[in-house]
């Protein structure tokens, strides 16, 4: 009797599929895709008996599936339940009794060789499912790693759109200050994010007055602390440095494109949220 045969014969592998012996082919593969699905180590990386019951699984699905293997493991279920059976009715008598104990190990003698034909029986279909290849469990599994690929992806969608609704979220509370140019959320501190106004005016009213919603609060703060915005004479005499030194058509186009640009990124986002909108 091989080593693998011998490990078969000490699973319950009704037990482990969670059904009855008299379950359906059908059955059987919707218990195995439930059982499966749960214990995949992609799924329990930290548990390391994990592979093992997959496995373990895999080994039910292969024998109770085919109906030569089947059988013949039922046969050896059923003798070893008989003398399971037999063993727990026999009382005090059998040890006082030698011509019964006698009678008793003859028998079980003779069931043992059942036994032995029953499970090389086994043996011989579990090599012949080794040798046609179980294409039917490569399906299965397949389907399985399917299915938690489909699982991650539906997870990463909810964070992004999570993400982008924060993002509209800011620029509609905002909005009411006074123009805002772009609203960056941060990726590595969450609740966080970065908003540019068009003007220090309405920066310093939405800092001053902005406390969000009483179930979301909002706290606003300077990035780089507060600017000073100096008298009209010191505002001038920036433009003019700047006129110098650069072309003011140049430096009107290259405001233009910004933008542009900035109005085609709200435009962008708009869309984005009407498309996943209409998906959900």
């Amino acid at each position: 009797m091989s080593g693998k045969a011998k490990d078969i014969l000490q699973l319950d592998l009704y037990g482990l599929l969670g059904i009855e012996n008299t379950a359906t082919t059908k059955e059987i593969k919707k218990a195995y895709r439930q059982k499966a699905l749960k214990c995949h180590p992609d799924k329990n990386p930290d548990n390391p008996k994990a592979a093992e019951l997959f496995h373990q699984l895999s080994q039910a699905l292969e024998v109770l599936t085919d109906a030569a293997a089947k059988a013949a493991y039922d046969k050896v279920r059923a003798a070893k339940k008989q003398a399971e059976e037999r063993n727990r009715k026999l009382d005090d008598k059998r040890k006082k009794i030698k011509l019964d104990l006698e009678a008793r190990e003859r028998q079980a003698e003779a069931q043992t060789q059942d036994e032995v034909q029953i499970t090389r029986t086994l043996e011989e279909e579990i090599i012949r499912l080794r040798e046609e290849g179980s294409r039917q469990l490569e399906e299965e599994q397949r389907l399985i790693r399917e299915q938690i690929q489909r699982e991650r992806e539906e997870q990463q969608n909810t964070g992004d759109y999570s993400h982008r609704s924060t993002s509209k979220f800011i620029l509609k509370l905002l909005q009411k200050y006074g123009d805002v140019l772009n609203v960056v959320m941060s990726g590595k501190k969450k609740g966080s994010a970065v908003v540019e106004f068009a003007t220090v005016r309405a920066a310093e009213l939405a800092v001053k007055n902005e406390r969000g919603l009483s179930e979301n609060p909002l706290k606003i703060l300077w990035l780089e602390g507060q600017p000073e915005v100096g008298p009209p004479s010191q505002f001038m005499s920036t433009q003019a440095s700047l006129a110098n030194e650069r072309d003011y058509e140049s430096v009107v186009m290259m405001k233009m494109r910004q933008a542009a640009e900035r109005q085609r990124l709200i435009e962008q986002m708009q869309r984005e949220d009407d498309e996943e909108g209409a998906a959900s």
